[in-house]
């Protein structure tokens, strides 16, 4: 019988300058006026009341909100990025590893899942000597999975965790708040302002029998899931410019995920061999409150069912790729699946893709 897989610990990091929504929106309402002055006060105000319900209270920020309030070269936000993304990072998997009650020595290889700057060599390899893994350890950075990053990361850790026959880290970090782009006025740059915050987590997967199914720390992972739309590269991704990169989302995704929620979930059911109503626990990638309200309407949920989702976006924003690992943190904390039930852990994100895992508690 092929070895099982599971998690053993999930652990989470935020920078230290906190924003809140209003401020946030009074921020916006600075930048953002005299652009669009031809719509009156009134057009502008109406424009801001996306901050109203974006389902954001609060996000963690790399930087000051004073240092976003001067435009920054692409070399110095990529800098800030490095440094943040080093310290987060290295936080988040230290905080994993020691809830996992694993050496570091044990860790058979390293993914590094981030999207919001560049770094060669990538950052894992900085990670990799801070927290003394073996320097034999299997390196796998993963750059442009975007809001994907988290699952997608999680879906690789079990195929090498399964193949390596060894624990194998995850880390997801973004610095979404370095690539606002101060000379951008679009609506879509307004709009990421209301959602998008910095983060970072870590995960740490591993095969028997340092996941034990008599006593597991965490669900099994019984396979992952992957989906590539075809001809969706508009739907989004980055432009890069001379400021640096430039987002690029497109409205219609809570229109996407309505068309497309049950059939992903559907298939991700199904690639495993189990049926769609089997996936008890859903934990989605949270792009954004509309997104949320998307996915209960396409999947027919009751309230509550995303709790958690929401929770982790009213208190940190979208952090894009490590965004959905605080959701699963967040739940692995505050509850348990009983014992043969079934999930799925799942992100949308550039491609446009759908990632994720189904898990079995």
């Amino acid at each position: 019988m092929a070895a099982r897989t599971g998690i053993l610990a999930v652990a989470s990091a935020s920078p230290e300058h906190v924003l809140t929504q209003a401020q946030a929106k009074q921020f916006a309402r600075g930048m953002f006026t005299e652009y669009f002055a031809d719509r009156g006060e009134a057009g502008v105000e109406r424009l801001l009341r996306a901050y109203d319900n974006a389902g954001v209270e609060t996000r963690q920020l790399g930087r000051p909100l004073d240092w976003y309030e001067r435009s920054q070269s692409f070399a110095e936000k990529n800098a800030a990025y490095v440094e943040q993304a080093l310290a987060m990072s290295h936080r988040a998997a230290a905080a994993a590893l020691a809830r996992a009650g694993l050496d570091p020595s044990e860790v058979g290889a390293i993914v590094f899942a981030s999207s919001t700057g560049v770094s060669t060599p990538s950052l894992d390899a900085r990670l990799v000597q801070e927290l003394d893994l073996r320097r034999d350890v299997a390196r796998v950075p993963i750059w442009g999975l975007g809001c994907a990053g988290g699952a997608g990361g999680l879906a690789r850790a079990r195929t090498l965790a399964l193949g390596l026959g060894e624990p194998v880290l995850l880390i997801a970090c973004e610095l979404c708040s370095l690539t606002f782009m101060h000379s951008d006025r679009r609506r879509a740059n307004l709009i990421a302002v209301a959602l998008f915050g910095d983060g970072a987590a870590a995960a740490v997967v591993a095969p028997e029998p340092w996941w034990d199914p008599a006593q597991p720390a965490g669900p099994e992972l019984l396979g992952g899931f992957s989906r590539l739309i075809d001809d969706s590269e508009h739907i989004m991704g980055w432009d890069v410019e001379d400021e640096g990169l430039r987002v690029r989302f497109s409205p219609k995704i809570p229109g996407i995920v309505s068309e497309l929620g049950a059939g992903l979930i559907a298939d991700a059911a199904r690639d495993v061999g189990l049926e769609p109503g089997a996936l008890r626990h859903l934990l989605m990638h949270p792009g954004g409150r509309k997104v949320i309200d998307a996915y209960e309407r396409a999947l027919g949920l009751e309230p509550g069912r995303l709790r958690h989702a929401r929770g982790v976006l009213r208190d940190h924003g979208n952090m894009s790729s490590p965004t959905v690992l605080f959701v699963l943190e967040r739940f692995l904390a505050e509850e348990q699946g009983p014992r043969g039930e079934a999930g799925l852990l799942l992100g949308l994100g550039p491609g446009f893709c759908a990632e994720g895992v189904v898990l079995r508690w």
